[in-house]
Protein backbone atom coordinates (compact mmCIF):
# COMPACT_ATOMS: atom_id res chain seq x y z
CA UNK A 1 0.00 0.00 0.00
CA UNK A 2 1.44 3.04 -0.65
CA UNK A 3 2.02 5.66 2.42
CA UNK A 4 0.65 9.13 2.93
CA UNK A 5 3.59 10.83 2.54
CA UNK A 6 4.13 9.39 -0.67
CA UNK A 7 0.44 10.50 -2.58
CA UNK A 8 -1.40 13.29 -0.15
CA UNK A 9 -0.98 16.50 -0.44
CA UNK A 10 1.20 18.40 1.82
CA UNK A 11 0.28 20.84 4.40
CA UNK A 12 -0.41 21.29 8.00
CA UNK A 13 -4.33 20.70 7.50
CA UNK A 14 -2.82 17.05 5.85
CA UNK A 15 -0.17 16.72 8.51
CA UNK A 16 -2.82 16.86 11.30
CA UNK A 17 -4.65 13.64 9.86
CA UNK A 18 -0.96 12.09 8.61
CA UNK A 19 0.66 12.43 12.47
CA UNK A 20 -2.61 10.66 14.08
CA UNK A 21 -2.79 7.96 11.40
CA UNK A 22 0.97 6.94 12.19
CA UNK A 23 0.24 6.94 15.90
CA UNK A 24 -2.77 4.88 15.70
CA UNK A 25 -0.98 2.82 13.74
CA UNK A 26 1.80 1.79 15.34
CA UNK A 27 4.33 0.92 13.19
CA UNK A 28 5.60 3.95 11.61
CA UNK A 29 4.96 3.03 7.64
CA UNK A 30 2.46 5.57 7.25
CA UNK A 31 -0.17 3.24 5.62
CA UNK A 32 -3.48 4.90 4.40
CA UNK A 33 -6.01 4.47 7.40
CA UNK A 34 -8.32 7.06 6.88
CA UNK A 35 -11.36 4.57 6.04
CA UNK A 36 -13.73 7.69 6.92
CA UNK A 37 -12.49 10.33 4.65
CA UNK A 38 -12.66 8.45 1.07
CA UNK A 39 -14.68 5.26 -0.10
CA UNK A 40 -13.11 1.71 -0.10
CA UNK A 41 -11.23 0.77 -3.73
CA UNK A 42 -14.48 -1.18 -3.92
CA UNK A 43 -17.48 1.22 -3.42
CA UNK A 44 -20.05 1.00 -6.53
CA UNK A 45 -20.05 3.44 -8.63
CA UNK A 46 -23.24 5.87 -7.28
CA UNK A 47 -25.97 4.72 -9.99
CA UNK A 48 -28.91 7.46 -11.36
CA UNK A 49 -31.11 6.69 -8.32
CA UNK A 50 -29.01 7.25 -5.28
CA UNK A 51 -28.04 10.23 -6.84
CA UNK A 52 -31.35 11.08 -6.74
CA UNK A 53 -32.13 10.26 -3.37
CA UNK A 54 -28.71 12.74 -2.65
CA UNK A 55 -30.25 15.68 -4.13
CA UNK A 56 -34.49 14.80 -3.03
CA UNK A 57 -33.02 14.63 1.06
CA UNK A 58 -30.51 17.89 0.03
CA UNK A 59 -33.13 19.74 -0.99
CA UNK A 60 -35.67 18.83 1.36
CA UNK A 61 -33.13 19.45 4.35
CA UNK A 62 -32.42 23.32 3.04
CA UNK A 63 -35.81 23.49 2.61
CA UNK A 64 -36.59 23.08 6.19
CA UNK A 65 -34.33 26.35 7.27
CA UNK A 66 -36.62 28.22 4.03
CA UNK A 67 -39.91 27.57 4.93
CA UNK A 68 -40.03 30.57 7.90
CA UNK A 69 -39.37 33.34 5.24
CA UNK A 70 -42.81 33.62 3.69
CA UNK A 71 -44.25 32.54 6.63
CA UNK A 72 -43.35 35.35 9.12
CA UNK A 73 -46.61 37.68 9.43
CA UNK A 74 -48.95 34.64 9.99
CA UNK A 75 -46.22 33.09 12.79
CA UNK A 76 -46.36 36.19 14.29
CA UNK A 77 -50.29 36.43 14.16
CA UNK A 78 -50.95 33.15 15.52
CA UNK A 79 -48.69 33.21 18.60
CA UNK A 80 -49.03 36.98 19.23
CA UNK A 81 -45.78 37.92 18.80
CA UNK A 82 -44.10 41.21 17.94
CA UNK A 83 -42.73 42.24 14.99
CA UNK A 84 -39.61 42.58 16.35
CA UNK A 85 -39.51 39.04 18.27
CA UNK A 86 -40.74 37.34 14.56
CA UNK A 87 -37.90 38.94 12.54
CA UNK A 88 -35.97 36.64 14.83
CA UNK A 89 -37.42 33.19 13.10
CA UNK A 90 -35.41 33.82 10.61
CA UNK A 91 -32.32 34.87 12.61
CA UNK A 92 -32.36 32.03 14.96
CA UNK A 93 -32.46 29.53 11.99
CA UNK A 94 -29.47 30.82 10.64
CA UNK A 95 -27.55 31.32 14.02
CA UNK A 96 -28.26 27.48 13.85
CA UNK A 97 -27.17 26.80 10.31
CA UNK A 98 -23.84 29.04 11.16
CA UNK A 99 -23.12 26.45 14.12
CA UNK A 100 -23.77 23.76 12.37
CA UNK A 101 -21.11 24.06 9.49
CA UNK A 102 -18.57 25.00 12.38
CA UNK A 103 -19.33 22.24 14.56
CA UNK A 104 -21.24 19.58 12.33
CA UNK A 105 -20.60 19.53 8.91
CA UNK A 106 -16.72 18.49 9.55
CA UNK A 107 -17.13 15.59 11.15
CA UNK A 108 -17.75 13.62 8.44
CA UNK A 109 -13.59 13.59 7.85
CA UNK A 110 -13.81 12.01 11.12
CA UNK A 111 -16.30 9.38 11.87
CA UNK A 112 -18.68 7.66 9.16
CA UNK A 113 -20.49 9.74 7.11
CA UNK A 114 -23.59 7.14 6.93
CA UNK A 115 -24.41 6.76 10.74
CA UNK A 116 -23.78 11.24 10.90
CA UNK A 117 -26.53 11.59 7.98
CA UNK A 118 -28.90 9.61 8.67
CA UNK A 119 -28.46 10.74 12.99
CA UNK A 120 -28.98 14.14 12.06
CA UNK A 121 -32.11 13.44 9.80
CA UNK A 122 -33.96 11.47 12.38
CA UNK A 123 -32.92 14.73 14.84
CA UNK A 124 -34.19 17.04 12.07
CA UNK A 125 -37.59 15.15 12.79
CA UNK A 126 -38.00 15.83 16.39
CA UNK A 127 -37.01 19.76 16.10
CA UNK A 128 -39.37 20.20 12.81
CA UNK A 129 -42.04 18.29 15.29
CA UNK A 130 -41.15 20.94 18.04
CA UNK A 131 -41.77 23.87 15.45
CA UNK A 132 -45.70 22.51 14.24
CA UNK A 133 -46.22 22.33 18.20
CA UNK A 134 -44.87 25.24 19.19
CA UNK A 135 -46.81 27.16 22.12
CA UNK A 136 -44.60 29.96 23.04
CA UNK A 137 -42.10 32.32 21.21
CA UNK A 138 -39.18 30.63 23.50
CA UNK A 139 -40.24 27.20 22.00
CA UNK A 140 -40.72 28.10 18.46
CA UNK A 141 -37.13 30.42 18.50
CA UNK A 142 -35.24 27.10 20.15
CA UNK A 143 -36.97 25.12 17.87
CA UNK A 144 -35.84 27.08 15.07
CA UNK A 145 -32.54 26.92 15.92
CA UNK A 146 -32.56 23.09 16.21
CA UNK A 147 -33.65 23.53 12.38
CA UNK A 148 -30.75 25.44 11.65
CA UNK A 149 -28.53 23.36 12.94
CA UNK A 150 -29.34 20.10 11.77
CA UNK A 151 -30.00 21.47 8.47
CA UNK A 152 -26.72 21.55 7.23
CA UNK A 153 -26.79 18.16 7.07
CA UNK A 154 -27.39 19.12 3.26
CA UNK A 155 -23.97 19.82 3.19
CA UNK A 156 -22.88 16.69 4.88
CA UNK A 157 -24.84 14.84 1.71
CA UNK A 158 -22.89 17.25 -1.31
CA UNK A 159 -19.36 15.97 0.36
CA UNK A 160 -20.51 11.96 0.45
CA UNK A 161 -22.12 12.08 -2.79
CA UNK A 162 -18.33 14.24 -4.44
CA UNK A 163 -16.50 11.28 -2.33
CA UNK A 164 -18.18 8.45 -3.88
CA UNK A 165 -18.04 10.01 -7.19
CA UNK A 166 -15.31 8.87 -9.58
CA UNK A 167 -13.16 11.55 -10.07
CA UNK A 168 -13.69 11.65 -13.86
CA UNK A 169 -17.62 12.67 -13.24
CA UNK A 170 -17.62 14.06 -9.61
CA UNK A 171 -18.36 17.76 -10.80
CA UNK A 172 -21.47 16.22 -12.60
CA UNK A 173 -22.46 14.44 -9.43
CA UNK A 174 -22.31 17.60 -7.26
CA UNK A 175 -23.82 19.13 -9.74
CA UNK A 176 -27.32 17.37 -9.46
CA UNK A 177 -26.73 16.62 -5.98
CA UNK A 178 -26.66 20.99 -5.61
CA UNK A 179 -29.60 21.30 -8.08
CA UNK A 180 -31.44 19.56 -5.53
CA UNK A 181 -30.57 22.46 -2.81
CA UNK A 182 -31.31 25.59 -5.05
CA UNK A 183 -34.62 23.49 -5.96
CA UNK A 184 -35.04 23.21 -1.97
CA UNK A 185 -34.71 26.98 -1.26
CA UNK A 186 -36.53 28.05 -4.29
CA UNK A 187 -39.80 25.91 -4.00
CA UNK A 188 -39.53 26.24 -0.29
CA UNK A 189 -41.36 29.54 -0.55
CA UNK A 190 -43.84 27.91 -3.19
CA UNK A 191 -44.17 25.04 -1.11
CA UNK A 192 -44.99 26.86 2.50
CA UNK A 193 -46.91 29.48 0.77
CA UNK A 194 -49.46 26.68 -0.69
CA UNK A 195 -49.86 24.84 2.79
CA UNK A 196 -50.35 28.20 5.30
CA UNK A 197 -53.52 29.15 2.59
CA UNK A 198 -54.88 25.43 2.52
CA UNK A 199 -54.34 24.47 6.65
CA UNK A 200 -52.05 26.85 8.51
CA UNK A 201 -48.46 27.41 8.96
CA UNK A 202 -48.30 24.32 11.66
CA UNK A 203 -48.83 22.29 8.62
CA UNK A 204 -45.87 23.14 6.81
CA UNK A 205 -43.33 21.86 9.48
CA UNK A 206 -45.53 18.83 10.54
CA UNK A 207 -45.36 17.34 6.57
CA UNK A 208 -41.91 18.10 6.03
CA UNK A 209 -40.99 16.09 9.72
CA UNK A 210 -43.21 12.78 8.01
CA UNK A 211 -41.38 13.20 4.65
CA UNK A 212 -37.71 14.08 6.64
CA UNK A 213 -38.41 10.50 8.32
CA UNK A 214 -39.20 8.39 5.16
CA UNK A 215 -36.01 10.27 3.98
CA UNK A 216 -33.80 8.82 6.46
CA UNK A 217 -35.65 5.69 6.49
CA UNK A 218 -34.26 5.61 2.86
CA UNK A 219 -31.22 6.82 3.12
CA UNK A 220 -30.76 4.20 6.01
CA UNK A 221 -31.47 1.40 3.76
CA UNK A 222 -29.24 2.81 0.40
CA UNK A 223 -26.22 4.70 1.46
CA UNK A 224 -23.25 2.36 1.53
CA UNK A 225 -21.57 1.76 4.40
CA UNK A 226 -17.86 2.91 5.58
CA UNK A 227 -15.55 1.00 7.48
CA UNK A 228 -14.66 1.93 10.90
CA UNK A 229 -11.80 4.17 10.76
CA UNK A 230 -8.62 2.89 12.13
CA UNK A 231 -7.33 6.30 13.09
CA UNK A 232 -9.02 9.48 14.90
CA UNK A 233 -7.98 13.26 15.47
CA UNK A 234 -8.61 15.21 18.23
CA UNK A 235 -11.92 16.81 17.34
CA UNK A 236 -10.84 20.32 18.40
CA UNK A 237 -7.45 19.94 15.80
CA UNK A 238 -10.32 18.92 13.15
CA UNK A 239 -12.43 21.71 13.57
CA UNK A 240 -8.92 24.57 13.89
CA UNK A 241 -8.09 22.60 10.25
CA UNK A 242 -10.43 24.68 8.55
CA UNK A 243 -8.76 27.68 9.43
CA UNK A 244 -5.40 25.88 8.11
CA UNK A 245 -7.13 24.76 4.56
CA UNK A 246 -8.02 27.91 3.93
CA UNK A 247 -4.88 29.66 4.19
CA UNK A 248 -3.06 26.84 2.26
CA UNK A 249 -5.74 26.45 -0.22
CA UNK A 250 -5.88 29.18 -2.87
CA UNK A 251 -9.27 27.43 -4.86
CA UNK A 252 -11.05 27.40 -1.68
CA UNK A 253 -10.08 31.29 -0.67
CA UNK A 254 -11.24 32.74 -4.12
CA UNK A 255 -14.00 30.09 -4.88
CA UNK A 256 -15.49 31.07 -1.19
CA UNK A 257 -15.13 34.80 -1.69
CA UNK A 258 -17.14 34.40 -4.87
CA UNK A 259 -19.94 32.03 -2.87
CA UNK A 260 -20.02 35.25 -0.78
CA UNK A 261 -20.77 37.53 -3.50
CA UNK A 262 -23.32 35.44 -5.56
CA UNK A 263 -25.28 34.76 -1.96
CA UNK A 264 -25.14 38.45 -1.53
CA UNK A 265 -26.44 39.00 -4.84
CA UNK A 266 -29.19 36.51 -5.01
CA UNK A 267 -30.31 37.69 -1.42
CA UNK A 268 -30.43 41.22 -2.64
CA UNK A 269 -33.13 40.19 -5.20
CA UNK A 270 -35.38 37.88 -2.67
CA UNK A 271 -35.53 39.29 0.68
CA UNK A 272 -37.09 42.85 -0.17
CA UNK A 273 -39.18 40.61 -2.81
CA UNK A 274 -42.62 40.18 -0.95
CA UNK A 275 -43.03 43.97 -0.43
CA UNK A 276 -43.44 45.19 -3.68
CA UNK A 277 -45.25 41.72 -5.12
CA UNK A 278 -47.53 42.07 -1.77
CA UNK A 279 -48.70 45.79 -2.31
CA UNK A 280 -50.19 47.73 -4.59
CA UNK A 281 -50.34 47.91 -7.42
CA UNK A 282 -50.06 43.87 -7.68
CA UNK A 283 -51.13 42.57 -3.92
CA UNK A 284 -50.29 39.34 -4.71
CA UNK A 285 -51.28 36.61 -1.97
CA UNK A 286 -48.33 34.26 0.05
CA UNK A 287 -48.94 31.47 -2.68
CA UNK A 288 -48.70 33.52 -5.75
CA UNK A 289 -45.40 35.14 -4.37
CA UNK A 290 -44.13 31.73 -3.71
CA UNK A 291 -45.30 30.87 -7.30
CA UNK A 292 -41.80 33.05 -8.20
CA UNK A 293 -39.75 30.39 -6.78
CA UNK A 294 -40.61 28.35 -10.13
CA UNK A 295 -38.93 30.70 -12.11
CA UNK A 296 -35.79 30.37 -9.97
CA UNK A 297 -36.37 26.35 -10.39
CA UNK A 298 -36.47 26.29 -14.15
CA UNK A 299 -33.37 28.42 -14.37
CA UNK A 300 -31.49 25.98 -11.58
CA UNK A 301 -32.44 22.76 -13.60
CA UNK A 302 -31.18 24.63 -16.57
CA UNK A 303 -27.75 25.17 -14.87
CA UNK A 304 -27.70 21.57 -13.40
CA UNK A 305 -25.20 20.34 -16.58
CA UNK A 306 -22.47 22.76 -14.76
CA UNK A 307 -20.85 20.33 -12.67
CA UNK A 308 -20.22 18.24 -16.29
CA UNK A 309 -18.58 21.35 -17.82
CA UNK A 310 -16.44 21.54 -15.01
CA UNK A 311 -15.55 17.63 -15.20
CA UNK A 312 -14.46 18.55 -18.91
CA UNK A 313 -12.25 21.44 -17.43
CA UNK A 314 -14.53 24.57 -18.40
CA UNK A 315 -14.66 25.68 -14.81
CA UNK A 316 -13.31 29.39 -15.98
CA UNK A 317 -15.50 29.84 -18.70
CA UNK A 318 -18.56 28.33 -16.90
CA UNK A 319 -17.81 30.64 -14.06
CA UNK A 320 -17.27 34.15 -16.39
CA UNK A 321 -20.31 33.55 -18.50
CA UNK A 322 -22.56 32.57 -15.39
CA UNK A 323 -21.48 35.88 -13.50
CA UNK A 324 -22.28 38.03 -16.49
CA UNK A 325 -25.58 36.24 -16.61
CA UNK A 326 -26.13 37.30 -12.75
CA UNK A 327 -24.74 41.12 -13.81
CA UNK A 328 -27.28 41.18 -17.06
CA UNK A 329 -30.39 39.75 -15.44
CA UNK A 330 -30.98 43.02 -13.02
CA UNK A 331 -31.92 44.74 -16.09
CA UNK A 332 -35.58 43.38 -16.61
CA UNK A 333 -35.48 42.83 -12.65
CA UNK A 334 -35.28 46.66 -12.33
CA UNK A 335 -38.07 46.61 -14.95
CA UNK A 336 -40.78 45.15 -12.49
CA UNK A 337 -43.06 48.28 -11.98
CA UNK A 338 -43.26 48.39 -15.81
CA UNK A 339 -44.64 44.55 -15.91
CA UNK A 340 -44.05 41.42 -13.61
CA UNK A 341 -43.53 39.56 -16.78
CA UNK A 342 -39.74 41.42 -16.79
CA UNK A 343 -39.18 40.05 -12.99
CA UNK A 344 -39.78 36.35 -14.12
CA UNK A 345 -37.27 37.14 -16.83
CA UNK A 346 -34.54 38.32 -14.40
CA UNK A 347 -35.58 35.59 -11.86
CA UNK A 348 -34.85 32.98 -14.21
CA UNK A 349 -31.77 34.12 -15.48
CA UNK A 350 -30.44 35.15 -12.08
CA UNK A 351 -30.97 31.68 -10.66
CA UNK A 352 -29.50 29.99 -13.62
CA UNK A 353 -26.26 31.93 -13.20
CA UNK A 354 -26.21 31.52 -9.21
CA UNK A 355 -26.89 27.63 -9.88
CA UNK A 356 -23.91 27.48 -12.30
CA UNK A 357 -20.85 28.98 -10.49
CA UNK A 358 -22.25 27.69 -7.20
CA UNK A 359 -21.90 24.06 -8.33
CA UNK A 360 -18.36 24.98 -10.60
CA UNK A 361 -17.22 26.05 -7.19
CA UNK A 362 -17.97 23.12 -5.60
CA UNK A 363 -16.23 20.98 -8.18
CA UNK A 364 -13.30 22.86 -8.36
CA UNK A 365 -12.65 22.95 -4.43
CA UNK A 366 -13.12 19.02 -4.24
CA UNK A 367 -10.67 18.52 -6.18
CA UNK A 368 -7.75 20.13 -4.22
CA UNK A 369 -8.32 17.66 -0.78
CA UNK A 370 -10.04 14.73 -1.57
CA UNK A 371 -9.23 13.60 2.02
CA UNK A 372 -10.92 17.10 3.90
CA UNK A 373 -13.87 17.37 1.40
CA UNK A 374 -16.47 18.27 4.71
CA UNK A 375 -14.22 20.89 5.77
CA UNK A 376 -13.87 21.82 2.56
CA UNK A 377 -17.46 22.24 2.19
CA UNK A 378 -18.01 23.78 5.74
CA UNK A 379 -15.51 26.38 5.13
CA UNK A 380 -17.07 27.15 1.59
CA UNK A 381 -20.24 27.65 3.23
CA UNK A 382 -19.57 29.77 5.65
CA UNK A 383 -18.63 31.99 3.53
CA UNK A 384 -21.97 31.59 1.74
CA UNK A 385 -23.49 31.92 4.87
CA UNK A 386 -22.08 35.67 5.16
CA UNK A 387 -22.72 36.70 1.93
CA UNK A 388 -26.84 35.46 2.42
CA UNK A 389 -27.25 37.14 5.89
CA UNK A 390 -25.49 40.36 4.33
CA UNK A 391 -27.36 40.56 1.18
CA UNK A 392 -30.79 39.89 3.46
CA UNK A 393 -30.16 42.45 6.29
CA UNK A 394 -28.43 45.09 3.70
CA UNK A 395 -31.69 44.74 0.53
CA UNK A 396 -34.06 45.44 3.07
CA UNK A 397 -32.59 48.52 4.52
CA UNK A 398 -32.16 49.86 0.81
CA UNK A 399 -35.65 49.03 0.23
CA UNK A 400 -36.70 51.22 2.56
CA UNK A 401 -34.78 54.08 1.82
CA UNK A 402 -34.38 53.57 -1.68
CA UNK A 403 -37.12 51.77 -3.01
CA UNK A 404 -36.91 48.91 -5.90
CA UNK A 405 -34.95 50.97 -8.08
CA UNK A 406 -32.32 51.21 -5.23
CA UNK A 407 -32.20 47.22 -4.38
CA UNK A 408 -31.70 46.87 -8.09
CA UNK A 409 -28.84 49.53 -8.33
CA UNK A 410 -26.87 47.25 -4.98
CA UNK A 411 -27.84 43.95 -6.91
CA UNK A 412 -26.12 44.86 -9.93
CA UNK A 413 -22.75 46.58 -8.29
CA UNK A 414 -22.60 43.07 -6.33
CA UNK A 415 -22.67 41.32 -9.62
CA UNK A 416 -20.27 43.67 -11.23
CA UNK A 417 -17.92 43.57 -8.33
CA UNK A 418 -18.21 39.64 -8.45
CA UNK A 419 -16.85 39.42 -11.99
CA UNK A 420 -14.23 42.02 -11.29
CA UNK A 421 -13.05 39.77 -8.37
CA UNK A 422 -13.35 36.62 -10.75
CA UNK A 423 -11.06 37.99 -13.16
CA UNK A 424 -8.48 39.25 -11.38
CA UNK A 425 -8.14 36.12 -9.63
CA UNK A 426 -7.85 33.74 -12.61
CA UNK A 427 -3.90 33.36 -12.66
CA UNK A 428 -4.06 32.44 -9.03
CA UNK A 429 -6.19 29.70 -9.57
CA UNK A 430 -4.12 26.48 -9.90
CA UNK A 431 -4.18 24.56 -13.10
CA UNK A 432 -5.19 21.25 -10.78
CA UNK A 433 -8.78 22.79 -10.50
CA UNK A 434 -9.18 23.46 -13.66
CA UNK A 435 -8.05 20.56 -16.30
CA UNK A 436 -9.90 18.45 -17.79
CA UNK A 437 -10.20 15.13 -15.82
CA UNK A 438 -9.87 11.79 -18.09
CA UNK A 439 -12.25 9.19 -17.14
CA UNK A 440 -10.32 6.23 -14.72
CA UNK A 441 -8.17 9.22 -13.21
CA UNK A 442 -7.66 8.18 -9.95
CA UNK A 443 -7.46 11.29 -7.40
CA UNK A 444 -3.67 11.20 -7.04
CA UNK A 445 -3.07 11.21 -10.60
CA UNK A 446 -5.04 14.11 -10.44
CA UNK A 447 -2.87 15.97 -7.61
CA UNK A 448 0.19 14.39 -8.08
CA UNK A 449 2.87 15.32 -5.31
Amino acid sequence: MDSIDDDAPRGAANDVLRSDERGASGDGDGERTVAACTPDAGTPALTPPVILLFAVASGLAVANAYFAHPLLDVMADDLGLTLSVAGLIVGATQFGYAVGLILLVPLGDLIDRRKLIVGQSLLSVLALGCVGFSATSAMLLASMAAVGLLAVVTQALVAYAASLARPAERGQVVGVVTSGIVLGILLARTVAGLLTDLSGWRTVYLVSAVLTLAIAALLYRVLPRQDKPRARIAYPRLIGSMLTLFVEEPVLRIRAVIAMLIFANITTLLAPLVLPLSAPPFSLSHTEVGLFGLAGAAGALGAARAGRWVDRGHGQRTTGIALALMLVAWLPIALLPHSILWLILGVFVIDFGLQAAHVTNQGMIYRVRPDAQNRLTAAYMIFYSIGSAAGSSLSTMVYARAGWEGVCLMGAGIAAATLVFWAATLRATPSAATRRIAAGMSDEERNPV
